[in-house]
C-alpha cells in the first residue's frame, strides 16, 4: 500500500497522541503504569497490527507507516511508542512465520491490546553480542525445554508472550540460535520489573527467568540457521524507527520552544526577537532537518530493497546525538519554565539516553561506521 492508504490511520494516531498520550505521559514519567484502556485504544486504531496482513486482522500497511506512527507517538512519549512497536513486531513475526491456524489462535489478543508482547534477546552477558547468548533450548520429545534469563527487555515486566532467542547448539555458535514463542504466564517463567532513575514505566522494562519451560515444536518461530540472520535484519529496521522517534522528540520540543519564544517577553520584546536566542533555535532546527533527511534516506533504501546496514546505523547514531545535544539546549531556551511536567523536555532528555542503548549501542554502531564512505557522487 502507498502513503495515501496510511493517511487515515496516521491521522488517528496523531489524535491519539495529542489527546491521550500527551495527557498521560507526565504520570507515566512518575512511575504510574499505563492504563489498560490506553493500550486498548492504541490497539483499536491499529498500532499493534500496522504491518500484519488484513486477512489476519491487521492493517496491511508498509514499513514507512510503522516508522511514521512510531515517531508520532514518541513525540508525546518515547517509552510508550517502544512498548507498542515491540508488541506489533511480535504480531508481525507470528503472522509471517507461524502456520495460519496457529497465528489465528495467538493474534487476537495482541491485535486487541488484551496482551502485550516482547522480543527477548538481551541477557546479562549478551547485549549487542548476540552470539554470546547463554539461554538454552534443548529438544525434548514433542518440543523444546528453555532455560535461562533475559533482562532489559521492552515490555518484559508485563508481556504475556515473548519471542525468545535461545542457543540450540554449542555456546557461541550464531548458527545454533533459534527463536521460540513463549507463554510468559506459564508457571515455569518468573517475570520481574527493572527500574532506574529514568522512569521505565511506559516502556515496561523488565526481564524473566525460564526454568525448564516447555515450548511445543510448532511454536519454534525461527529454526537455527535462520534466526540469527532474521534478528539482524529486524534490528536494521528498528534503528530506522528509533532514529525517527528521536527526531520526533526534538521536533516536539522545538515547536514548544518556538511557540514560547513568540510570547515570552524579556526586556520589552518577545524572546524570538532577540538574535542570540533565535540563533540557538535556528541551529537546532537546522540540525534537526539534517537528521530527518538521513532517516528518509534509510527509509527509501529499505523500500528499494537496498542494503541499509550503514544508513540505518548512521541514522540512529545521528538522531541519538541530535536528541542528546539539542533537547537540553531547547530546555535551557525555555528557562526554568521548561522543567514543568506539562512540557516534554525532561521526559525526552531521559528517553534519549534509553534510545542510545536500544537496538545497538552508539559505541557499537560507530565501530561499523568507521569504514563507511557515504560520499554520494564520484570525486
Amino acid at each position: 500500500m502507498n502513503g495515501e492508504d496510511a493517511a487515515p490511520f496516521l491521522a488517528q494516531v496523531r489524535d491519539f497522541a495529542r489527546d491521550i498520550v500527551t495527557v498521560r505521559a507526565p504520570h507515566w514519567a512518575k512511575g504510574q503504569a499505563i492504563e489498560p484502556e490506553v493500550i486498548a485504544r492504541a490497539a483499536e486504531i491499529g498500532l499493534t497490527g500496522i504491518e500484519v496482513p488484513t486477512r489476519l486482522g491487521g492493517l496491511g500497511l508498509q514499513f514507512r507507516a510503522k516508522v511514521e506512527a512510531c515517531a508520532i507517538v514518541a513525540a508525546a512519549d518515547f517509552g510508550f511508542a517502544m512498548s507498542l512497536v515491540n508488541t506489533h513486531n511480535v504480531a508481525k513475526r507470528i503472522a509471517t512465520t507461524l502456520p495460519e491456524t496457529g497465528a489465528r489462535r495467538v493474534l487476537p489478543d495482541l491485535l486487541s491490546g488484551a496482551s502485550m508482547a516482547c522480543t527477548a534477546l538481551t541477557e546479562d552477558g549478551a547485549g549487542s553480542d548476540v552470539a554470546a547468548l547463554s539461554c538454552t533450548a534443548r529438544a525434548a520429545g514433542d518440543g523444546w525445554l528453555l532455560d535461562g534469563e533475559k533482562t532489559w527487555i521492552v515490555n518484559g515486566r508485563h508481556a504475556a508472550l515473548a519471542i525468545v532467542y535461545a542457543q540450540c547448539g554449542e555456546p557461541g555458535q550464531s548458527a545454533g540460535i533459534g527463536a521460540f514463542l513463549v507463554d510468559l504466564t506459564d508457571a515455569s517463567c518468573h517475570r520481574f520489573p527493572i527500574e532506574s532513575e529514568i522512569s521505565q514505566a511506559s516502556i515496561g522494562t523488565g526481564g524473566f527467568r525460564l526454568m525448564r519451560c516447555h515450548v511445543p515444536t510448532e511454536r519454534m518461530v525461527l529454526p537455527p540457521g535462520t534466526a540469527f540472520k532474521a534478528i539482524l535484519s529486524e534490528i536494521n529496521g528498528a534503528r530506522i524507527y528509533v532514529a525517527a522517534m528521536c527526531c520526533a522528540m526534538v521536533s516536539s520540543a522545538l515547536r514548544v520552544a518556538q511557540a514560547y519564544g513568540e510570547t515570552r517577553q524579556t526586556f520589552g520584546k518577545p524572546l524570538m526577537q532577540h538574535p542570540a536566542w533565535r540563533e540557538g533555535i535556528a541551529h537546532s532546527a537546522t540540525t534537526l532537518a539534517a537528521s530527518w533527511s538521513l532517516v528518509e534516506a534509510a527509509l527509501l533504501a529499505t523500500e528499494q530493497g537496498r542494503d541499509v546496514r550503514h544508513l540505518a546505523a548512521a541514522a540512529k547514531v545521528n538522531a541519538v546525538d541530535l536528541a542528546q545535544t539539542v533537547l537540553p539546549r531547547l530546555l535551557h531556551a525555555m528557562g526554568a519554565e521548561g522543567l514543568r511536567d506539562s512540557y516534554p523536555f525532561t521526559r525526552h532528555i531521559g528517553a534519549a539516553q534509553l534510545a542510545a542503548l536500544t537496538d545497538g549501542s552508539t559505541a557499537m554502531l560507530l565501530e561499523r561506521l568507521g569504514r563507511w564512505d557515504p560520499t554520494p557522487i564520484p570525486l
